[in-house]
């Protein structure tokens, strides 16, 4: 079982930045987001590949958005630019053992809140 552990997010204006961390207590194949908006669905935001680097980003985040990771600490990072009032979510933290990242991947995080105001 691979614990994750998520820390950032909070409120910030448009146009402002955020970091979220995820750490992870094991190695698994890719780490990424999700995040929920109230009333919607679960959607993808973004994930890396441990081994290769190799990065997906939904369409909405691309040029703002950033994903990367640290081998060493079993982290992944999400910098987050130029913040829209649509990106406000909770973001969630989440890991898969295979190739396929979706919304039934292996593990989750407990979820961090990010609100941007207008």
């Amino acid at each position: 079982q691979v614990q994750l552990v998520e820390s950032g997010g909070g409120l910030v204006q448009a146009g402002g930045s955020l970091r979220l961390s995820c750490a992870a207590s094991g190695r698994t194949f890719s780490m990424g987001w999700f995040r929920q908006a109230p009333g919607k669905e679960r959607q993808f935001v973004a994930n890396i590949i441990w081994s290769s680097g190799n990065t997906g980003y939904t369409d909405s985040v691309k040029g703002r958005f950033n994903i990367s990771r640290d081998n060493a600490k079993n982290t992944v990072y999400l910098q987050m630019n130029s913040l829209k009032p649509e990106d406000t979510a909770i973001y969630y933290c989440t890991a898969s053992r295979n190739l396929l990242f979706s919304r039934r991947n292996d593990y989750w995080g407990q979820g961090t809140q990010v609100t941007v105001s207008a």
